[in-house]
């Protein structure tokens, strides 16, 4: 199915690589006008090169998110060159595969950092700018945000608050005509998350066996998910956590931490 957001102004939050940046090309590709952030420059002027080859219009900005008036100052110059924001996708994370033991103090912040506080500065810092009534915002989660996993006490700590923001935004400005969601993707092929979390071929195999579809999911599915929760197709669904894992999540998941562990030895 073919979208059409012409016109519309779509927010990528950590939209440079990965999932996140699949979400932009497949908006890109619907004709919105579209813009991105993440931390490095160089990552940001390569995704804009990208997004540009679409035809429409692409801005950039290289922000952290765990820096709150950097995050606002990019939602300030984003309205003023684009207008108000019709969609937002708040997808910024962070991890590595560690036993709880293992992680320190620091590591354990620096996730909650980047996947919840950052997700709360994103949504927060974007809410004046967001069009009212309509404006879809949308939160990528992970399987791990309700499945306790092996070796991500910090992810699953960290997103299981991104669930708990994106369920309280929606009872709160869902009175404003704005819907907030949020997507849980399965295994991506050729993400840095499965990269770090399937490290060789055997867990790589383990992965894919455990999911009940058999196969890895693309960036391309996600993005066609945020734009259909984005369309007037799901103009009455919101604060709902959306898996697109290919049944993943019903049980296989479990496979991942058999994976990790075998992977790193243990």
């Amino acid at each position: 199915m073919s979208y059409d957001y012409s016109g519309k102004t779509v927010f990528v939050s950590g939209g440079t690589s990965g999932i996140n940046l699949g979400i932009a090309h497949g908006f890109a590709k619907a004709g919105a006008k579209l813009a991105v952030m993440s931390r490095s420059q160089d990552k940001v002027d390569a995704a804009i090169a990208e997004l540009k080859a679409h035809g429409g219009e692409v801005i950039g900005f290289a922000a952290d998110v765990r820096d709150y008036a950097a995050v606002d100052a990019a939602f300030k110059d984003t309205s003023l060159r684009l207008g108000n924001i019709d969609v937002l996708i708040s997808g910024a994370a962070g991890n590595f595969p560690s036993p709880a033991m293992g992680i320190s103090p620091n590591g354990f912040k620096s996730v909650v950092d980047i996947d919840l506080l950052g997700t709360f500065h994103v949504v927060r810092a974007a809410f004046p700018y967001l069009t009212k009534p309509g404006a879809s915002v949308i939160n990528i989660s992970a399987p791990q945000a309700w499945i306790a996993l092996e070796f991500q006490m910090h992810v699953c700590a960290a997103k299981a608050g991104v669930d708990m923001v994106t369920r309280v935004a929606a009872i709160e400005w869902g009175p404003l005509g704005v819907r907030v969601n949020s997507i849980s993707p399965g295994p991506i092929e050729g993400t840095e998350g499965m990269r770090r979390l399937a490290p060789n071929e055997r867990a790589t195999e383990l992965v894919r066996d455990s999911v009940p579809m058999g196969c890895f999911g693309s960036t391309d599915d996600i993005a066609q998910a945020a734009m259909w929760l984005s369309s007037p197709l799901a103009r009455y669904v919101t604060g709902v956590v959306l898996p697109v894992d290919g049944g993943w999540s019903l049980g296989g998941v479990t496979a991942m931490g058999s994976g990790i562990k075998k992977a790193m030895g243990g």
